[in-house]
């Protein structure tokens, strides 16, 4: 009878994804419904990390998050846990060999509980790495069904599309992580005076991204390609939004998409990917 605990398990991280995030909701509906479920179950596990450190303060935060990966360690090793999250993560860790790329996301939700600035590329990077590129990386083992070859080919794609939605997300988000939080990710510029420059520098640095990442998202399984597409056009049409807006309004506004542009982004990228025609 575990399978029935296993799947109220996925429907957990189903209900987690759909509350935090209806972009992403929108995108793993695209996907083919045999791996769904895999991406569900690493999405609930690294949005409850990230709203340890995001969102809990208040809360003994450090605590919290040393008892989530203690829960998570002995839910790997035993197969099983109480907790519905770990419990439909850890199948998808054992089956798609994920150990390895959870301690850098660990890491770097733990860098988020102390540090504020990052000064240096190499920091920046490394931050990035394990916020975003390893989530990436995780997405492709499961899209791949572990082929290690067509993973090796794909990976860099991966992890720069990983880098661009990231650094999007640290733009919109600059309003809360700057005044409430007091996190500043890119090393060398000065939010409270932001210019038209720094702007420019940062935008290339994402489209940069973007562009090699774009060149794997073409090249994935037809089971995954849709859904990933359909989430890379939204973070372009978020991206499109960024480049609009004035230096002075990243801090006084919260930057989006609005749920009926998100429908049309997907009704656009249905009709360019079955006349194959993506870009």
């Amino acid at each position: 009878m575990k399978a029935l605990f296993d799947q109220a398990s996925i429907e957990c991280s189903k209900i987690i994804t759909k509350k935090y995030s209806t972009s992403f909701s929108l995108a793993i509906k695209m996907l083919a419904p045999e791996i769904q479920d895999e991406i569900y179950a690493i999405y609930g596990f690294v949005r409850c990390a990230d709203e340890i450190v995001d969102t809990f303060d208040g809360y003994e935060q450090e605590v919290l998050l040393d008892e989530f990966q203690a829960e998570y360690e002995k839910a790997l090793e035993r197969k099983i846990s109480l907790n519905p999250v770990l419990n439909a993560f850890q199948r998808v860790v054992h089956e798609y060999g994920l150990h390895d790329l959870v301690a850098p996301f660990m890491k770097s939700m733990r860098m988020d509980l102390t540090k504020k600035e990052y000064n240096s590329i190499e920091e920046y990077e490394a931050y990035i790495y394990g916020s975003a590129d390893v989530v990436g990386l995780m997405c492709l083992k499961v899209f791949v069904k572990g082929d290690d070859t067509k993973y090796n080919e794909l990976k860099e794609s991966a992890m720069k599309l990983g880098s661009a939605f990231q650094k999007v997300n640290f733009l919109r988000d600059l309003q809360h992580d700057y005044e409430t939080l007091g996190r500043v990710y890119f090393p060398g510029i000065n939010f409270s005076s932001l210019t038209n420059a720094n702007k420019e520098q940062i935008v290339a640095e994402i489209n940069a991204d973007f562009e090699a990442a774009f060149k794997g998202v073409l090249r994935l399984p037809a089971e995954a390609k849709f859904g990933v597409y359909t989430a890379y056009r939204y973070y372009k049409s978020l991206m499109k939004k960024i480049n609009k807006t004035q230096p002075e309004e990243f801090l006084s506004k919260r930057i989006s998409v609005s749920n009926p542009l998100k429908l049309v982004i997907l009704g656009k990228s249905y009709v360019r990917y079955q006349l194959n025609i993506i870009a």
